[in-house]
């Protein structure tokens, strides 16, 4: 699918500290998501290494091809931020890094991984 394999590639990025996608073996849910599921959707999160707020908005600012906001099911690409540290109760939110959230959608995923490319430039 289009939202694993720009997973996949973001996975291998020396700019992100870590992909939450559950269909990616490194995912800490991967062996849940095997027994349970037969696909996945293409919302997902990861993060970027070693950079603050400021970088995070210049990274999205730099996005041609995501649009910002929430997917209600839509074929288009969207980026938004998360901040799950001042959400989460159940279990901490830990990292450092600024976490974003991504829903791939059916544009060329040629596309979408040359506009993160970019944007990981502009960050």
């Amino acid at each position: 699918s289009n939202a694993l394999a720009v997973a996949e590639w973001l996975g291998e990025r020396p700019e992100v500290g870590r992909v939450l996608h559950p269909a990616l073996p490194s995912d800490a849910g991967h062996a849940l998501w095997r027994r349970d599921f037969k696909g996945a959707s293409g919302l997902f999160g990861f993060t970027l290494k070693g950079v603050d707020a400021a970088d995070r908005a210049r990274f999205i600012d730099a996005l041609m091809h995501f649009g910002i906001g929430y997917s209600w099911g839509g074929y288009e690409s969207l980026v938004v931020t998360a901040d799950p540290a001042t959400l989460r109760t159940a279990v901490p939110w830990n990292d450092p890094d600024p976490l974003l959230r991504l829903s791939v959608g059916l544009e060329d995923v040629g596309d979408l991984i040359a506009d993160l490319e970019q944007a990981l430039g502009a960050a």
